[in-house]
């Protein structure tokens, strides 16, 4: 009996294929491309415009930009100022704040805050009266033989400044209908045809 030696397919066709030449020399097709590549070149400028333009571009343009912000600049501190408000314009603005405020301000801090108000008015409107320096009744003594105060506003000046003495010396129990009373006779005073 003979025994038969397997061997299998892609072993043989390894034993039976030739053996590879060894890289000792390079084939002779490969020297041209070798010759052929060269070292790094250094780097190519490709700019449109010389350097010399592109920094008289950008200096005109920074020039141009500044002269552009001096002019505005110079156009804004040449307007006029608008007009200072008359000091009745001015009073009346606050005491249309205290209005906003009648039902929300304690009537001490509220009775102070229009006395204030109205006596500031008057010390800075035509009658150039110290009236914030002065006593209700030093007040009243002054604008007593006054020709710029009618009876009316006599009349109406020492009402109103009597409610607020009463309420911020005597702390008379007060609400906010005096509150609303005193601002009302205040705005009347300043409404009366003064500037």
């Amino acid at each position: 009996m003979t025994t038969a030696l397997f061997i299998p397919w892609g072993v043989a066709a390894l034993s039976a294929a030739p053996s590879s030449p060894s890289p000792a020399a390079p084939s002779p097709a490969a020297t041209p491309l070798k010759d052929a590549i060269h070292g790094i070149s250094p780097a190519v400028d490709v700019s449109q415009y010389p350097l010399w333009m592109v920094v008289t571009a950008i200096s005109v343009g920074t020039l141009l930009l500044a002269l552009m912000l001096w002019l505005i600049l110079k156009w804004i501190r040449s307007r006029p100022a608008p007009p200072p408000l008359s000091a009745s314009a001015v009073a009346l603005l606050e005491l249309e704040k205290l209005r906003a405020r009648v039902g929300g301000t304690e009537p001490y801090d509220f009775s102070v805050a229009v006395s204030e108000v109205l006596r500031t008015f008057i010390g800075n409107a035509k009658f150039r009266l110290p009236a914030t320096r002065q006593t209700s009744p030093e007040f009243l003594a002054a604008i007593s033989g006054s020709g710029m105060f009618s009876e009316a506003d006599r009349s109406l000046l020492g009402h109103f400044l009597e409610k607020c003495d009463m309420i911020k010396f005597a702390r008379m129990q007060a609400t906010s209908a005096d509150n609303s009373e005193l601002v009302e006779s205040a705005l009347a005073f300043v409404q009366g045809g003064r500037s």
